[in-house]
């Protein structure tokens, strides 16, 4: 069962309260090349992302709000440190949700100007900290990062908006830790009711971030905890929300086509592994909700992949196309994609 969360809305995506769990990115284009971080914001939109959050380093960087929201449809959210301006900056200029810590951009008549601003034009705010950021009396507390750190320090800096009666906040505390991750956000699903924003903050490149962030965000929804992810990549962001969009799928939390394989074996005489890639890609933009099996066997393929809507397992030279684990017919090999794919659009 899913925590009952509040919810805020981001732009036009709810967060929290039972809504779908959404996917983010961040743009990685340097913040003065305006054409760039647009022509990045659409192919991330286009890759599936549903809330893009854009860095806001300068003064110099709020035209990126415009300019990019022009493109897009999805809501931007404006990344911005210790600068409590910029945060006045971006809501004037049409932010659809702000990430700033409180705690960072000193008086309280500063951290009221950014809620007034926020509440009046109704624009969320993130609450992130991680295991790099923490202030030093909690450090000094704790002796090092823990999950109890984490969790007092994000918890301290919305207490800061609370003070003038702001609350649509959605609360994030990552750490490169997949274990310390997971019990911050444990700490925090029992001692407040905000969106909680998932992530492993600096996760790795491709292959370990991959394997990190699976693990922590994907037990985190396990466990019914979290309303909002990003998955942190050394690579191409388009990768971050593909693999987001997958975490989603493995756990049955988003439709869309499930391609299941099997691993290959010695009975295999068929070219399986380029070709349960070639139906993945095909079908990565198919909106149906369905299993698509790809098994390396005739013999015990259709019986293992019962369950799959459609698949095929290949022979020598040739395999067979099944539905439910039943056989329709025997394909050629070259003709096994191509017919599968003309199942798929009779479904």
């Amino acid at each position: 069962m899913r925590r009952n969360a509040l919810q805020v809305m981001v732009g036009n995506v709810p967060v929290g309260g039972g809504a779908p769990v959404s996917v983010q990115s961040m743009l990685s284009v340097p913040s003065d090349d305006v054409q760039g971080n647009v022509a990045q914001a659409v192919r991330l939109e286009q890759a599936g992302c549903q809330i893009l959050r854009v860095a806001v380093p300068d003064r110099e960087a709020v035209r990126l709000i415009p300019a990019i929201k022009e493109k897009i449809s999805i809501p931007l959210v404006a990344d911005i440190h210790f600068d409590y301006k910029l945060a006045l900056e971006a809501a004037a200029a049409g932010i659809d949700k702000i990430r700033i810590n409180p705690g960072n951009i000193g008086s309280d008549d500063r951290v009221k100007a950014v809620a007034d601003a926020c509440r009046s034009r109704k624009i969320p705010i993130r609450v992130g900290v991680n295991d790099g950021s923490l202030e030093k009396h909690i450090l000094a507390k704790y002796g090092h990062p823990t999950a109890e750190a984490l969790c007092e320090s994000a918890l301290y800096h919305a207490s800061l908006l609370e003070k003038f009666d702001f609350t649509d906040i959605v609360i994030s505390m990552k750490a490169s830790s997949v274990e310390r991750s997971i019990e911050a956000y444990e700490l925090a699903a029992q001692r407040c009711r905000y969106p909680l924003h998932l992530g492993i903050t600096h996760a790795g490149t491709a292959r370990m971030g991959l394997i990190k962030s699976a693990i922590g965000i994907g037990g985190l929804l396990q466990r019914g905890i979290g309303d909002t992810l990003r998955v942190s990549l050394t690579d191409d962001p388009a990768e971050e929300v593909r693999t987001g969009i997958d975490i989603l799928k493995a756990l049955d939390l988003r439709g869309g086509v499930k391609v299941v394989a099997c691993p290959t074996c010695g009975r295999t005489r068929i070219n399986l592994i380029p070709l349960a890639n070639q139906v993945e890609e095909a079908l990565s933009s198919c909106k149906k909700d369905i299993t698509v099996a790809v098994m390396g066997c005739a013999v015990n393929g259709p019986g293992e992949a019962r369950e799959a809507d459609l698949g095929i397992a290949g022979g020598k030279g040739d395999g067979l196309l099944f539905r439910k684990g039943k056989i329709l017919r025997k394909v050629p090999e070259e003709r096994l994609l191509p017919e599968l794919l003309a199942e798929v659009d009779k479904l």
